[in-house]
């Protein structure tokens, strides 16, 4: 079993990571051990290690184009369950094809649904270290000539540290003038208001002017992210319960995955969480039509996964293209 790097923003006790914010830690868990504070490598030999990975050896010497992607998890998540998700994600990326290395950001949520709000506040917290250890780090890798591609995927509250890690960014002076970027950005089950991803949000710009592109999978059935729940009271509809926005910024774009959802029997599935709020990570369908959105080869519109109905994308199931490893042949 493979390492797994981590960038854990929990804090400690006893040698233990607790649901507190805490500094920023860089982690390297050998095979299917839980993170502890031990596996904390130095920063410099922890991006090196991860961006060797991403970019591969070809006759061996380094290919500095390799991908990243950064998993940025939900609320009620510990350890254990991050990093399941962190390990199927990757076998199911890397099974369809996918060669890049996927990492997480372990923010503190607690285990209990009591602590949303709280655990919403942490979010915000940790997104200033998301810019400090995380952007801050990849915009001087950028600015060094490295051409590894960085990607980030939020899950429920995830996508919310995301958007307010770019809006943080915004606040640092050296971060704001530096020309750095990442490439796709994708929210899966997002706890984020449909209006905040419109294409006159305030909070979403410095996201968008950062990203080539967010991909946002919706699931109508997504009950976790209902507004009748009692501790959602006067909350806005949830962008990956209804979908975006119709004022949804040109980079941005709707994957409607409720019509899959119903096809896939909970018993016979792989998931982590409750089902109709975290069957993404374990989804061959979805892992496909992930791998080659990262990818960004095909036009959003053109995935084999994805059904083209009444102006809206429908998640299906699909192939690659026969002959897509030979697109670049020159005659």
């Amino acid at each position: 079993m493979p390492d797994q790097y981590v960038i854990c923003a929990r804090d400690v006790h006893k040698n233990d990571f607790v649901a507190e914010p805490g500094k920023l830690r860089y982690l390297k868990v050998p095979g299917k051990t839980l993170a502890k504070p031990e596996h904390a490598l130095p920063v410099e030999q922890w991006v090196q290690e991860v961006r060797d990975l991403a970019d591969g050896l070809k006759d061996g010497v380094v290919q500095r184009q390799g991908d990243v992607l950064i998993f940025v998890h939900g609320y009620n998540n510990d350890i254990e369950v991050i990093r399941k998700r962190q390990m199927r994600l990757q076998k199911d990326l890397h099974t369809v094809g996918w060669k890049g290395v996927v990492i997480s950001f372990d923010w503190p949520s607690d285990d209990s649904t009591l602590n949303y709000y709280e655990d919403r506040g942490d979010a915000a917290e940790v997104a200033r270290s998301m810019v400090t250890g995380g952007i801050s780090v990849l915009a001087r890798g950028q600015a060094d000539g490295c051409q590894t591609n960085i990607h980030l995927i939020g899950h429920s509250t995830g996508a919310f540290v995301i958007m307010e890690a770019f809006a943080e960014a915004e606040k640092h002076g050296s971060l704001f003038k530096s020309d750095w970027r990442v490439a796709q950005i994708a929210f899966i089950g997002g706890d984020v208001s449909a209006n905040s991803l419109s294409t006159d949000s305030a909070w979403a710009r410095p996201m968008y002017e950062r990203c080539m592109r967010l991909t946002n999978y919706a699931n109508g059935f997504d009950h976790v992210l209902a507004v009748s729940n009692a501790k959602r009271m006067g909350v806005a509809p949830r962008a990956g319960r209804v979908g975006l926005p119709a004022n949804a910024h040109a980079k941005a774009v709707d994957v409607d995955c409720s019509r899959h959802f119903q096809s896939i029997d909970p018993k016979k599935a792989t998931f982590f969480g409750t089902f109709a709020h975290s069957w993404h990570i374990g989804d061959p369908v979805f892992a496909l039509d992930l791998a080659m959105t990262l990818e960004g080869r095909i036009d959003r519109r053109f995935l084999p996964t994805r059904d083209p109905v009444g102006g809206k994308l429908f998640l299906k199931p699909g192939k690659r293209p026969s002959f897509e490893r030979d697109w670049h042949l020159e005659g």
